[in-house]
C-alpha cells in the first residue's frame, strides 16, 4: 500500500512576481494614454536588451516563435531549396521552411542528445540543401553542435538555430541561437521568459537584421511610408507583448536559477535508477532545463501511464518533444520518406517532468517518490 501523499503538481506554472506585474500593468496604461502600441520604445528596448544578453549584434522581436524562423529561411532565399530538419520537432520548424517555399528533408535523432548529428545529417544530404535548421530540444544545446556547425561550413550550408526551448542555454561559454547565422526564440506561455505571444530573431549579419525589420512590417521600407521592398506579412510585436517580454528577459537569470535548482536535485535522483535514463547535460554546457526528459526503459502506453499517475499521485507530466514526429504528421506526408529508427522510439517511449521557476523542493521530492513508486511498485 503506497504512503505517498496526493500533492497537486501542476505541469507548468508563469512566473510573475508582483513588481512585474505592476511594473507591465503601468507600462500598458502609459501606452492607451501615448496611443504607442506597436513597434515602439518598449520593442527596441527588449531587442536590445536580449541581443545584450545572448551576445549577438542584433535582435529583431517579431509576434511568434514561428515568424522567427520563417524570416530568416525567406532572407536566405531557400525557395525550391531542400532544407535538414529533425524529425522530432514542433509543427512550426518545418511549417516555416514549407512557408517560405522549400522542401524540408527529416533527420533522425542521435538519442543521447535528442538532436541529429554530423553523421546523421550526411545521410540526408542532397544535392539541393541549402543549409539545416538545429533544434536545441528540451533547453539541451547538444555537445556535437559546434561539430556540426563545422560540417555545414565545410559542406557550404548556412546553420541556423531553432532556439525556442533554449533562452539561457550554453555550451562552452556561447548561447544557443549564436552558433549559426541566426537563430530564433519563441515566447509562448509555456517557455521559459514568455511575453504572452512573441519571437526574437538573432544575428551578427546586418542583411539579416535590416531585412528581417522589412518583413516583419509588411515588407514597408519605413513605418511612416507605404513603400514596399519586400513581400512581408504582419510580424510585428506589440508594446504589451514587449513590456512582458522586458519583465521577463530581466528576470530571465533568476528563473535559470530556479529551474537549475530543480534540474539538479531530478539528475541526483535519477541519474542511476533501474527503470530508466535521464537525458545527460553535456559537460561544459548550460541547460535551462525547459523540459526535463526521462526516458523510461519500457513504455507501452504513455498517455495511459501519465492519466494514471496524475489520478493518483497529481503529478501532471507535461507534453512530450515530441509525442509524434513530423515524418508521421499527415501535413507533411509529402516529404516523409526515410527511415527514422530513434525517433521512432524515443518520441513513443519519453516522458518529460513538470518543471517551474516557482516549484518548491517538496514538490520537486513528491514527483520523484511518485515516480520511483510508479516504475519499481
Amino acid at each position: 500500500m503506497s504512503n505517498l501523499l496526493k500533492i497537486n503538481v501542476p505541469p507548468v506554472k508563469p512566473y510573475f512576481p508582483e513588481e512585474d506585474k505592476e511594473w507591465v500593468a503601468g507600462k500598458i496604461k502609459e501606452m492607451l494614454s501615448t496611443g504607442m502600441l506597436t513597434l515602439g520604445a518598449l520593442g527596441k528596448e527588449f531587442e536590445k536588451e536580449f541581443a545584450a544578453f545572448v551576445g549577438t549584434q542584433y535582435a529583431v522581436a517579431v509576434n511568434s516563435g514561428t515568424s522567427s524562423i520563417e524570416i530568416p529561411l525567406r532572407i536566405l532565399d531557400v525557395a525550391g531549396k531542400d532544407v535538414l530538419v529533425p524529425t522530432n520537432t514542433f509543427f512550426a520548424t518545418a511549417a516555416a521552411v514549407v512557408h517560405a517555399q522549400a522542401n524540408p528533408v527529416f533527420v533522425d535523432m542521435n538519442p543521447e542528445t535528442f538532436a541529429v548529428s554530423p553523421e546523421l545529417l550526411e545521410k540526408r544530404l542532397t544535392p539541393k540543401t541549402a543549409g539545416v535548421v538545429l533544434v536545441h530540444i528540451a533547453g539541451l544545446i547538444s555537445y556535437q553542435t559546434e561539430e556540426i556547425a563545422d560540417w555545414c561550413k565545410k559542406k557550404g550550408l548556412w546553420l541556423f538555430e531553432d532556439a525556442a526551448h533554449a533562452h539561457g542555454s550554453k555550451l562552452n561559454g556561447k548561447h544557443a541561437g549564436t552558433f549559426g547565422i541566426a537563430g530564433s526564440f519563441s515566447f509562448y506561455p509555456t517557455k521559459v521568459m514568455t511575453s504572452g505571444e512573441g519571437g526574437m530573431i538573432v544575428t551578427n549579419d546586418k542583411r539579416i537584421y535590416d531585412e528581417a525589420q522589412l518583413y516583419r512590417d509588411q515588407g514597408k521600407t519605413s513605418f511612416l511610408t507605404n513603400t514596399h521592398g519586400k513581400m512581408g506579412y504582419n510580424w510585428r510585436l506589440s508594446e504589451p507583448h514587449a513590456a512582458i517580454g522586458l519583465a521577463q528577459i530581466r528576470r530571465l537569470k533568476e528563473i535559470l536559477a530556479k529551474r537549475d535548482a530543480i534540474g539538479s536535485f531530478y539528475n541526483a535522483e535519477l541519474s542511476n535508477c533501474e527503470f530508466g535514463r535521464i537525458l545527460k547535460v553535456p559537460e561544459g554546457s548550460f541547460s535551462n532545463y525547459y523540459k526535463y526528459i526521462f526516458i523510461p526503459n519500457k513504455m507501452n502506453d504513455r498517455a495511459g501511464f501519465k492519466k494514471g499517475f496524475k489520478e493518483k499521485t497529481g503529478v501532471s507530466l507535461t507534453g512530450e518533444v515530441y509525442e509524434m514526429p513530423l515524418h508521421k504528421q499527415p501535413v507533411f506526408a509529402a516529404w516523409s520518406a526515410g527511415t527514422f529508427p530513434a525517433a521512432d522510439d524515443l518520441c513513443a517511449r519519453h516522458i518529460c517532468l513538470p518543471i517551474f521557476p516557482s516549484m518548491t523542493m517538496d514538490e520537486a521530492k513528491h514527483v520523484v517518490a511518485s515516480l520511483k513508486e510508479a516504475f519499481y511498485g
